[in-house]
């Protein structure tokens, strides 16, 4: 029933479902198995969920075969339920028994929050309609009749809805049987009808529809007809269309794809940036909502990573950069800017200042904070650095605005405990097309076989320095602690004072730094890359 307060009514779940099943508009319900499928299911804007059998037993592995108990399903509708806000109706197969299975079924479902139940009009335990469909057995129609009278005599909320399956078409059994077995649930009280067909065609519910005549809703499945415009179901009369299976079928293609990549690859780089994020399944799971309790109501909090992005060149990409700022420039229709903040956001980073320079009025995408540096054209980076002193404090991470990287880099940055920590490629690029490469020397090289228990630390950081004396690049990412940050600003202060600072680079603070205080290096093999030239966009598409 609704729940009426002084400020407005909020439907209930049961509510809400009869409203759907009643609408004279057609409404659509998506297959869901588990609680993230049903968070997803309404995020994508379905007003209903389907409950599936099969998906659910698929989802266990188990055959579509009531080989999962009815306890079992309600154990992960509980967990629907709690993960959404739209209501469930629940593919309850044949009830899961018989009338006083069917009795404490409903009672149980009502209790979780749960808005209806389809079942249908086969023997327990049943086979999955497309299975041999044509040798399965339906149940006496009395019998079954009974089923939906205990179902409504139970059911304490008067909007519950008891939705009424027929198979007549499935098992072979014709128009007339699946008319009759229909009018005969309707007649003893069920709520709709959901007439099934095993057809590629729509020729079966065509027929009905017409015999039917609009006397009561109907629900159709359409898994094989799938087809049919949609356009075709309106004109029907139909009230609701159930996509029964496609959330698990394409769960599944997904893990076998990732699996079978994994596997094949020994490493994740190829796939990480093509499933969804640690943060989303963060934010799908309501860790946000934790976050905010925590400060409610334990006495510390985690820590908040900050980031600064250095973008205020322009850059030498040709024409593409005549007028536009190189972190504009766009890989695949997104800005090199906005691919670089979504790495930052799949780790958690969202406060995110940019340093701008040329073409700053171009730079100015929401999400950001913006600082600028007014002497761009006669400035290094270290200049856009000193600009943004004042955010150097706590937790941060600082980048060039024209790198594109992995979020797995980052999660590794953000993992070293050291108060200052570099990404370095131990692998850099020798084919000779870079602008520039900041090649470093380390305490000792990158061995892949190593533990290295004893972090490996930064020598110097020279251009253009030759292959074989080098251990590697920088990538131009690097990590600052709370420490690490008062370190860099009093370094920056120093530098200041000189007067060659606007002609030096974040290179030159990092080895004024290396020499007084010890700076980690974190190494990678690819993950990032540099656009520094037309080549490099190139690489970027298929990066």
């Amino acid at each position: 029933m609704p729940v009426v307060n002084q400020k407005t009514i909020v439907m209930s779940k049961t509510s809400m479902l009869r409203s759907i099943v009643a609408s004279p508009s057609i409404d659509f319900l998506m297959e869901t198995h588990n609680g993230l499928s049903a968070r997803i299911a309404e995020e994508a804007g379905f007003v209903g969920l389907w409950a599936s059998g099969l998906a659910i037993s698929a989802s266990l592995a188990v055959r579509d075969s009531n080989e999962a108990s009815w306890t079992q399903v309600l154990e992960v509708l509980e967990f629907m339920s709690d993960a959404t806000s739209v209501p469930i109706l629940l593919d309850g197969d044949t009830g899961y028994g018989n009338f006083n299975n069917m009795r404490r079924l409903v009672k149980k479902l009502e209790q979780r929050g749960i808005a209806g139940v389809c079942i249908e009009d086969k023997l327990f335990p049943k086979t999955n309609s497309f299975i041999r469909g044509e040798h399965q057995e339906l149940a006496d129609i009395g019998e079954f009749c009974g089923k939906i009278k205990a179902a409504k005599e139970t059911q304490a909320d008067e909007d519950f809805c008891v939705v009424a399956r027929t198979e007549a078409f499935i098992v072979g059994m014709g128009l007339a049987e699946a008319v009759a077995r229909a009018e005969a649930y309707r007649v003893a009280g069920a709520d709709a009808i959901l007439i099934h067909s095993k057809l590629a065609d729509c020729r079966e519910i065509d027929a009905f529809m017409k015999e039917w005549a609009g006397r009561h809703p109907v629900v159709i499945v359409p898994t094989k007809y799938y087809s049919t415009p949609t356009e075709h179901f309106e004109r029907l009369g139909v009230s609701v269309v159930i996509w029964a299976n496609q959330g698990i079928r394409a769960a599944v293609a997904a893990m076998q794809q990732t699996t079978r990549q994994i596997a094949a690859d020994r490493h994740l780089r190829n796939v990480e940036g093509e499933v969804a994020s640690v943060a989303e399944l963060f934010r799908l799971c309501g860790a946000d909502e934790l976050l905010e309790a925590e400060k409610r109501y334990l006495p510390t909090t985690g820590r908040d990573v900050k980031a600064i992005v250095l973008a205020a060149g322009q850059g030498d990409l040709g024409t593409l950069t005549s007028d536009t700022p190189k972190a504009l420039v766009t890989v695949k229709g997104r800005t090199i800017l906005s691919l670089l903040a979504d790495e930052f956001h799949r780790v958690g980073i969202r406060d995110i200042a940019v340093v701008r320079g040329f073409g700053r009025e171009q730079v100015n995408q929401e999400g950001f904070a913006y600082i600028d540096n007014e002497q761009f054209a006669e400035t290094r980076d270290l200049y856009s650095l000193y600009v943004a002193r004042q955010r150097i404090e706590g937790d941060i991470v600082v980048s060039y605005g024209d790198i594109l990287i992995k979020s797995y880099i980052l999660h590794d940055l953000l993992a070293d405990p050291a108060d200052i920590s570099i990404v370095v490629d131990a692998e850099p690029d020798q084919s000779g097309t870079r602008n520039r490469r900041d090649l470093v020397v380390t305490d000792r090289p990158y061995d892949r076989r190593s533990d290295f228990a004893k972090p490996v630390q930064l020598s110097r950081i020279i251009e253009d320095l030759p292959d074989d004396q080098a251990n590697g690049e920088f990538i131009g990412l690097w990590k600052l602690s709370p420490k690490g940050a008062v370190t860099v600003r009093d370094a920056l202060e120093r530098l200041h004072e000189r007067k060659d600072f606007s002609g030096l680079t974040v290179n030159d603070l990092l080895n004024e730094i290396a020499l007084v205080h010890p700076i980690s290096v974190r190494f990678v093999r690819g993950g990032w890359i540099d656009v520094d030239s037309l080549d490099d966009l190139q690489k970027a598409s298929a990066f």
